[in-house]
């Protein structure tokens, strides 16, 4: 058997390492190995829990291992948590939860979902820039490696209405009126803007997921084509009221009874 002892001794390393590499153990991209392909930090972006989707906390967050201990950490969106790691494959792993904070949170319906998915035995599935986790029976975690925009304040927020809704359809505002229609829930208990062509003013009541709209009061232009059309729309909307409104990064939704509603962006805080 050849020995290496007449090499220089950093050529016997640089080979024994090379070796061992080669044999896998040790070497290649954190993360890209089969059943590691969970590695590093994930923010939380939403869980989808028996048909709903509860989006997540700002905090929530995973850091799953790249080597030994195979002991992941994390947030709940409150409360920090340690859990164990097994890998299963490429795309496999079970998880063992280990200890927990038991703070009392704002958002603990987020936080006892959460608990509740992230553990036992869970596929995944890795693409650039974003993990999803899938329970047996269906439900998700999806994570991204970049952080979550915050939610955007409902009140003192410029939104621009972007789309309308009618049960599950959703459809772009009317060709023209794109960008017309912009309004501001005030913190004092009012509203104001425009509803494509006329603007408006009103009171604005946020109670918690719900806001209702007073009577609106509006200048008097005769409104017409696509810009009158988004208007009227967007009248029977807010006489619908209450409305259901959540806010996911920048973006809002409002929803009425009937399930008719609409989507804003989030633009600059009002003066």
């Amino acid at each position: 058997m050849r020995t290496l002892r007449n090499l220089p001794a950093a050529l016997v390393a640089l080979l024994t390492l090379a070796a061992a590499t080669a044999c896998g153990d040790g070497g290649g991209t954190p993360g890209t190995a089969p059943g590691h392909g969970t590695s590093g930090t994930w923010n939380v972006q939403s869980l989808t829990v028996d048909g709903k989707t509860l989006t997540a906390p700002a905090a929530a967050q995973v850091t799953f291992p790249v080597g030994e201990p195979e002991q992941a950490t994390g947030n709940y969106g409150c409360n920090g948590f340690t859990a164990g790691i097994t890998h299963d494959g490429a795309t496999g792993i079970t998880v063992k939860p280990g200890s927990s904070t038991t703070m009392a949170c704002e958002n603990m319906e987020f936080e006892t979902a959460f608990a509740k998915l992230f553990t036992g035995r869970l596929t995944f599935e890795r693409q650039p820039g974003r993990l999803t986790l899938k329970t047996p029976d269906g439900n998700t975690i999806v994570m991204s490696s970049e952080p979550r925009t915050p939610d955007a304040p409902i009140t003192a927020t410029m939104w621009t209405v972007t789309s309308l809704r009618s049960g599950e359809t959703v459809s772009s505002v009317p060709a023209g009126a794109a960008g017309k229609a912009v309004f501001t829930l005030g913190a004092d208990g009012t509203a104001s803007g425009n509803l494509g062509c006329n603007r408006f003013s009103a009171k604005a009541t946020v109670d918690g997921p719900r806001v209702t709209f007073g009577p609106l009061t509006t200048t008097r232009m005769a409104c017409e084509g696509p810009q009158g059309e988004l208007e009227r729309k967007l009248t029977e909307l807010f006489a619908g009221s209450p409305l259901t409104w959540s806010v996911e990064g920048g973006t809002l939704t409002l929803t009425a009874p009937d399930a008719t509603g609409l989507t804003a962006t989030a633009g600059s805080a009002a003066e």
